[in-house]
């Protein structure tokens, strides 16, 4: 009980829990979308959809300002890769905030001479850049992971004795291949957070690049990859250590 008061006074709980429930609602409409004695029920969830993506723009107000600040911590990382990748990653999602605020402004009429379309694809551009960069940061300390285990002299016996109980495997397979996919998989295996963050950014990333028509695919696609991702993020604020550092 005390985990889950702790979860939802946090505002970025609450805004998972919503951003689930968002992305829930978009996937049950998808699925029910050909029903038609299912009508009613459709609209009440397009209703709630669109109250969730209301109530996630008003908890998001101010997100830019965390983001500059990330931006500006994030320059003192000795690491000129993941330096330069959460920078950028964070002023993008900088952007990306400031277009979400002026969007939701404009919905109720604080501002009006804007195009809505423009602003809309701008702030999916600087998401879907600051995606990008989270999965290069991704890949990078993965590499760095697999680097550090290929050199361990534990590790090498360890795949050796995986090659030798699984010659059937290693003949169809080719054996660098095989070991190369062994050796991804033990890293990810030891830093869950890791992998946590990478599947989670691969999830997101659906949604921008269908919407962008980089790579469309539907609405059912783009539920359930936010649904995931929704879940995934709740983990990572559920438990800390499943939240990759830096």
């Amino acid at each position: 009980m005390e985990t889950f008061i702790s979860f939802t006074n946090q505002s970025q709980g609450r805004d998972r829990i919503f951003r689930a429930t968002q992305y829930a609602c978009a996937l049950a409409k998808y699925l029910l979308r050909n029903e038609a004695k299912r009508k009613e029920l459709v609209k009440k969830l397009q209703f709630l959809e669109s109250n969730m993506s209301s109530g996630r723009k008003l908890f998001r107000l101010g997100n830019s300002v965390n983001s500059i600040h990330a931006a500006k911590s994030t320059l003192h990382i000795s690491d000129p890769v993941l330096r330069f990748c959460l920078t950028f990653g964070n002023l993008n999602r900088a952007l990306y905030f400031i277009c979400d605020n002026i969007l939701w402004a404009r919905s109720i009429g604080l501002i009006r001479d804007i195009d809505k379309e423009r602003w809309s694809l701008s702030s999916t551009r600087f998401y879907f850049l600051s995606l990008v960069m989270n999965l290069t940061r991704d890949v990078y300390v993965i590499i760095q992971l697999m680097v550090q285990k290929s050199r361990d002299r534990h590790y090498q016996k360890k795949i050796d004795q995986h090659l030798n109980e699984s010659p059937d495997v290693a003949c169809v397979i080719v054996p660098q291949l095989d070991a190369f996919l062994f050796l991804l998989l033990e890293s990810l295996r030891n830093e869950p957070s890791v992998a946590l963050d990478t599947f989670k950014n691969v999830c997101d990333l659906f949604i921008p690049l269908d919407k962008l028509g980089i790579y469309q695919t539907n609405a059912g696609v783009v539920g359930f990859c936010g649904l995931v991702s929704s879940l995934l993020g709740i983990l990572s604020v559920l438990r800390p250590s499943l939240k990759i550092k830096p």
